[in-house]
C-alpha cells in the first residue's frame, strides 16, 4: 500500500493555535505539578512564561489520579545513603546512585508541603496509638511522628491525593499568569504528540505539537526549555484482563509511553530501557497489595500454605545471587512463579490470618477501624478491587484472596528504571560526564524530564516524582535566564505538522466508504485492532504472560520482524472521531517504546530482572560483563537504534 498524505481534501483543518513560551511542562501528574509549583516562584520574579499542557483533567490525571493510600518515599529519619542501598538491592544493583541520592535528600519536602497544602497524614501519638489524618496531631514540620508501613512508607488518607497537588500546581500558574500577563497557560485535554527539533542550533528542542481531544484544534508550542513528564507506558503487552475488563490494569492505561517515544525520536539517550515492572496484585483487580504485607503484617503463600520466598531461596540464590538474598521485588515475583509453574498455586495473600494475628493485640474498638482501613485500601486506591471482593463473596478477614502477577509495564518511579539518561548533580563524586549540563535535562538541550522519564532512578514514587519535578523546573529556569536571547525556531512547517498529526482522519474520511462496516476495510486499520496486535506480539515474543515472561534472541528477533510490519501498516490507521485520533498515536508512541524495550532485552545478555523477564538463553545474572548501563540512541538519519554500555559506578558504600 501507498503511503497515506494528508492535504485536507477529505477531513476538515483543523484552527490553528501557535503560543510561544519559556518553559513548556508537558503532562499533568505528580511531576509536572511539582514542577509548576517550583517553575513559578523561580519564574514570576524574572517575568518567564509557564505553560503546562495536559492530556487529562490535571485535578485527576496521572498516576495518583484515583488517590493513594501510602506515600512510598518520605527519609525522615533515615540516611539518604541508606535510600541509595535500598533501591540499588531492588533494582538489581545498577542505578544512577547520584539521582537517586539527590532524590532522597529532597523529597521529604515535598511531602511536607503536602501536608500543609491539607493532606491528612497519619499520625503516632506519645501513647503509641496509631492515628489517621482525621484527628488532631503535629504536623511532620512541628515534630509529629508518621505512622510507617515500611522503613521509607508513610500512611495517609489519600482520597483526594491529587486534587490537592493539582490545586496548588494551578494557584501556582494563576500567579504566574498574573507576573507575565498571559491570558491563559494552562491548557487541558490537549495531547501533545511530537517534539520538534530547532532548526538553527543542532540538538536543541524548540517546539511541541498537539491537539485537543475535545475540540477541532490543533496546537504548536514554541518554548525555550520542555519538561517531557507524561508517564510510563501501560498496554503495551496483552493484559490479564479481557473481553469488558480489557482496560483494568494496575498503571493507568492513559500512560503510553509518550514520554520515551517522543523523547527518543528527537535523538535522547535512554538508559535500561530493559527493565520493566512486573507487581504482584490481587488477581482481577489489581488492587495493591504493599499496605497488606507492610502495615498489616499479612503473608503470601502457595495453596499448599509453603512460603515460597523460604522454598525457593537456594535455588534463586545459585542463578541471581548476590541479589536474590536481598529478597527484592523481582525476587519475590520470580519465587512466586516458580511454584505457579509446578502447580502449587493459586497464590494466596492470607489477609485472614494477619487479621487475627492483630486482634489477639487490639481492642474491639481498634479492630473495626483496622478492618475499615483494609477496605479503604481499595477504595483509596483501586476501587475495582473492591467490587470483586463483593462480586466473589470474599471478606479479607474471613477469606484469603488470590495474588497474581500482572502483564508488564514500562516506568521509571516505581519499583523500575526504564527512562531517559538525564543530567545529574554535580557535588556528590559522580563521573563529570554524568552531569553535562542543567540538571535534569535530557543529552538533547532544553529537554528535560522527572518522574517515570526519567531512568536508572526508580523508587521515588508519587512523592518522589513531585520533588524531581521541581529540581527539574529550577534547571528549566537557569537555562532560560542564561540564554535570554534565544529564539526557538521551528525546523518544519506548520502545515507538514499539523497534516502528519491529522492524516488518520483523512485516511478514514477518504476510505470508509469501500466497505459496508466501516470497522473492516482493505485500505486502514482502525486503532483498536492495531492495539490488539501489538499486544499479541509483545506478549508472545518479547516475554509477556504468555510465555512466563520467558524470551531469547531468536523470539525477540522475530518479534522485531513483527513489528517492523506493525509500524508499515500503522501508516495506515484510521480515526473516525478526536478520540480515535488520540488512540492512533498512543498507539505510535506504544509502538516505539515497545521497539526500545524489545531492543535493549536483544542487547543485554543477562537475565538481569528475574520475575520481570528472562532470558531462556542467558538465565543468569552475568555481573563480570554486564553490570553496566545499556544505553540506546535512535538515529534520526539511519533511522535505527543506536546500542552500547556506559560504565556503573558505586558512589555509595555497601
Amino acid at each position: 500500500m501507498e503511503l497515506e498524505t494528508c492535504n485536507f481534501s477529505y477531513c476538515k483543518r483543523p484552527e490553528m493555535i501557535e503560543i510561544e513560551t519559556d518553559l513548556l511542562l508537558i503532562g499533568g501528574g505528580m511531576a509536572c505539578c511539582g514542577a509548576a509549583y517550583e517553575a513559578a516562584r523561580w519564574a514570576n520574579p524574572k517575568k518567564l512564561k509557564v505553560i503546562m499542557v495536559d492530556k487529562a483533567a490535571t485535578d485527576r490525571s496521572g498516576a495518583v489520579a484515583m488517590g493513594l493510600s501510602a506515600i512510598n518515599t518520605y527519609l525522615g529519619e533515615n540516611d539518604p545513603k541508606d535510600y541509595v542501598r535500598y533501591v540499588r538491592g531492588d533494582l538489581m544493583g545498577i542505578i544512577r546512585e547520584d539521582l537517586v541520592y539527590d532524590l532522597g535528600r529532597h523529597v521529604d519536602d515535598s511531602v511536607h508541603l503536602f501536608e500543609e497544602w491539607g493532606l491528612p497524614v497519619w499520625k503516632k501519638m506519645d501513647d503509641g496509638e496509631a492515628v489517621d489524618g482525621a484527628h488532631p496531631a503535629k504536623k511532620l514540620t512541628e515534630g509529629g511522628k508518621p505512622v510507617r508501613s515500611g522503613r521509607w512508607q508513610i500512611m495517609i488518607n489519600g482520597e483526594s491525593y491529587k486534587v490537592i497537588v493539582a490545586e496548588a500546581a494551578k494557584k501556582a500558574l494563576e500567579t504566574n499568569r498574573q507576573a507575565t500577563g498571559l491570558t491563559e497557560n494552562h491548557y487541558e485535554r490537549v495531547f501533545i504528540v511530537k517534539l520538534i527539533l530547532d532548526a538553527k542550533v543542532p540538538n536543541r528542542v524548540a517546539g511541541a505539537v498537539g491537539f485537543s481531544v475535545r475540540e477541532n484544534k490543533a496546537y504548536v508550542f514554541k518554548a525555550k526549555a520542555m519538561l517531557l513528564a507524561a508517564g510510563g507506558a501501560v498496554n503495551v503487552f496483552r493484559p490479564r484482563s479481557s473481553a469488558e475488563g480489557q482496560g483494568r490494569a494496575w498503571y493507568p492505561i492513559w500512560n503510553s509511553g509518550s514520554t520515551y517515544a517522543m523523547a527518543f525520536q528527537i535523538g535522547a539517550e535512554q538508559v535500561l530501557m530493559e527493565n520493566r515492572f512486573v507487581p504482584a496484585r490481587f488477581k482481577d483487580g489489581y488492587g495493591p497489595v504493599g499496605a497488606w504485607f507492610l502495615l498489616f503484617k499479612a503473608k503470601a503463600t502457595n495453596a499448599l500454605g509453603e512460603d515460597y520466598c523460604v522454598t525457593h531461596l537456594e535455588k534463586t540464590k545459585a542463578l541471581y545471587d548476590p541479589y536474590a538474598s536481598k529478597l527484592g521485588t523481582a525476587i519475590r515475583n520470580h519465587m512466586m512463579m516458580e511454584d505457579m509453574k509446578l502447580g502449587k498455586g493459586p497464590i494466596f495473600m492470607r489477609t485472614n490470618d494477619a487479621m487475627a494475628e492483630l486482634g489477639k493485640t487490639m481492642t474491639p474498638k481498634q479492630m473495626k477501624h483496622l478492618e475499615a482501613e483494609a477496605w479503604e485500601d481499595f477504595l483509596d486506591m483501586c476501587i475495582g478491587q473492591a467490587g470483586v471482593w463483593a462480586g466473589n463473596n470474599i471478606e479479607p478477614d474471613k477469606t484469603p484472596s488470590e495474588i497474581m502477577p500482572t502483564e508488564p509495564y514500562l516506568l521509571g518511579s516505581h519499583a523500575g528504571c526504564a527512562g531517559l539518561w538525564v543530567s545529574g548533580p554535580t557535588d556528590l563524586g559522580a563521573p563529570k560526564e554524568w552531569s553535562w549540563g542543567y540538571r535534569s535535562m535530557t543529552t538533547v538541550k532544553g529537554l528535560f524530564s522527572a518522574g517515570d522519564g526519567v531512568g536508572a532512578s526508580g523508587h521515588k514514587f508519587s512523592s518522589g516524582s513531585h520533588a524531581e519535578g521541581r529540581i527539574a523546573a529550577k534547571g528549566m529556569v537557569a537555562l532560560c535566564l542564561d540564554e535570554p536571547d534565544f529564539k526557538p525556531t521551528l525546523s518544519q512547517t506548520i502545515d507538514q505538522l499539523v497534516g502528519e498529526i491529522y492524516l488518520p482522519f483523512e485516511v478514514y474520511e477518504k476510505y470508509k466508504n469501500y466497505s459496508t462496516d466501516p470497522y473492516v476495510n482493505p485500505n486502514y486499520i482502525r486503532p483498536k485492532m492495531l492495539q490488539a496486535r501489538l499486544q499479541k506480539l509483545m506478549d508472545e515474543y518479547v516475554g509477556g504472560i504468555s510465555t512466563w515472561y520467558m524470551t531469547s534472541k531468536t523470539m525477540l528477533d522475530s518479534g522485531l520482524k513483527q513489528l517492523e510490519m506493525l509500524k508499515e501498516d500503522a501508516n495506515h490507521m484510521a480515526a473516525a472521531d478526536l478520540h480515535e485520533l488520540m488512540r492512533c498515536w498512543e498507539n505510535l508512541h506504544r509502538i516505539w517504546t515497545g521497539e526500545s524495550h524489545a531492543r535493549h532485552i536483544l542487547f543485554r545478555e543477562d537475565t538481569r530482572y528475574p520475575g520481570y523477564y528472562y532470558r531462556g538463553d542467558f538465565n543468569k545474572v552475568d555481573d563480570k560483563n554486564w553490570k553496566c548501563f545499556t544505553i540506546s540512541k535512535y538515529n534520526m538519519q539511519t533511522k535505527k537504534f543506536e546500542m552500547s554500555k556506559r560504565d556503573y559506578v558505586q558512589l555509595v558504600a555497601d
